[in-house]
């Protein structure tokens, strides 16, 4: 079994916990951070990028940024979006390589069934 750390979290640090998985639940939102792994976006860029409308992207980036995923810095006309929290780059490469994982071994059982 794998060892992890198991921490005694308040009511508060459970509600926190709560807010940024429901904010990592949205595929668009999966989207933009994985984007943001590359370094800072404009919304222009995040739009172009992932093929969503820009009110859309706006909405989903200040749910992050509320969240604490990312961060925002202005310059001039633009927003730049950047990831604030490291350790989204460790869950994204857990999750990721669990659900890679999951689909390669799908696809080992489904052509051994064909």
């Amino acid at each position: 079994m794998p060892q992890y750390r198991r921490e005694n979290l308040s009511d508060e640090a459970f509600e926190m916990l709560g807010e940024r998985f429901r904010a990592l639940a949205e595929p668009m939102r999966l989207r933009l951070i994985y984007a943001l792994m590359e370094g800072e976006r404009t919304v222009s860029e995040l739009v172009e990028e992932t093929g969503g409308l820009q009110a859309n992207i706006s909405k989903h980036l200040k749910l992050l940024l509320d969240v604490g995923v990312v961060g925002r810095r202005k310059q001039g006309l633009n927003a730049y979006y950047r990831i604030s929290d490291p350790t989204i780059f460790e869950l994204c490469d857990l999750v990721c390589g669990s659900i890679q994982d999951q689909l390669e071994s799908n696809l080992d059982r489904f052509s051994k069934t064909s």
